[in-house]
């Protein structure tokens, strides 16, 4: 696995590597997650249809998956305008 760095800018910003942009497909107004490892390390993952799909197995069942999809949603309706 090689290693790409990046540099956080004044307002939190960072760029991601034009080579991991590609092959997770992240593009302009692509929603990510940031999650912490149990090791007190970032996660970022690209929320896309895999990445729902992938999440949608463990809220099966109960009516998590559904008040998520709901506030994101609303999430996409708020930045229209």
């Amino acid at each position: 696995m090689e290693i790409l760095n990046a540099t956080v800018r004044s307002k939190g910003q960072v760029v991601i590597p034009a080579e991991l942009r590609k092959k997770h497909g992240i593009r302009p107004g692509t929603k990510v997650a940031f999650m912490e490892d149990p090791f007190g390390g970032l996660m970022l993952k690209p929320i896309n249809e895999e990445y729902i799909d992938r999440i949608a197995g463990c809220l099966k069942g109960g009516n998590m998956l559904e008040t998520w999809l709901e506030e994101h949603r609303a999430e996409g309706e708020k930045e229209k305008y």
